[in-house]
């Protein structure tokens, strides 16, 4: 989506806004593809005393496995961003500011950027979610599996000779 900018960056106190529908369905994360419906973008840029400042809200369905059962789960998100536009840089930092040189902005490499940077690192079914069973594989969250559990793991098995006294 192309945001054309020059009426907000020469009248000061300006707004301009856009809505549109980002389409990241063909974004491949860890061998899933987490957005099978469109990211709902609204940008709403603001020439305040001279600077532009760009305020972007994306709402989106993130589809992913747990990471605990497997299960697939659909977790909606709401996410807000706020980015400096600027003409021009001059030895500034180019992660702090995005640049319009011809009075416009791509918004779509900006706001994928910013979803993904947002993302949690885990996700969770639920967050008592038990996960799957060790031995046998089933999901926890169905039931117990039956498997006992009270095998020690042979790493371990030497601490069980110890004894504590209380003196």
């Amino acid at each position: 989506m192309l945001l054309e900018l020059k009426k907000v960056f020469l009248n000061e106190g300006e707004i301009g806004n856009a809505e549109y529908e980002l389409d990241l369905s063909d974004l491949e994360l860890y061998g899933n593809v987490p957005f099978k419906t469109p990211v709902k973008v609204s940008a709403k840029a603001e020439n305040r005393a001279g600077v532009v400042d760009l305020a972007v809200t994306a709402k989106f369905d993130y589809y992913a496995p747990c990471d605990r059962c497997g299960e697939e789960t659909i977790t909606p998100f709401e996410r807000s961003f706020n980015h400096t536009v600027v003409q021009s840089l001059v030895g500034e930092n180019e992660d702090d500011y995005i640049e319009a040189p011809d009075f416009t902005v791509e918004l779509d490499a900006p706001v994928t950027a910013d979803i993904l940077l947002s993302l949690p690192s885990k996700h969770l079914c639920r967050e008592d979610c038990k996960g799957l069973c060790p031995k046998c594989g089933k999901n926890l969250n169905e039931g117990e599996c039956g498997c006992d559990q009270r095998d020690i793991d042979p790493r371990w098995e030497a601490l069980k000779g110890i004894k504590f006294t209380e003196e």
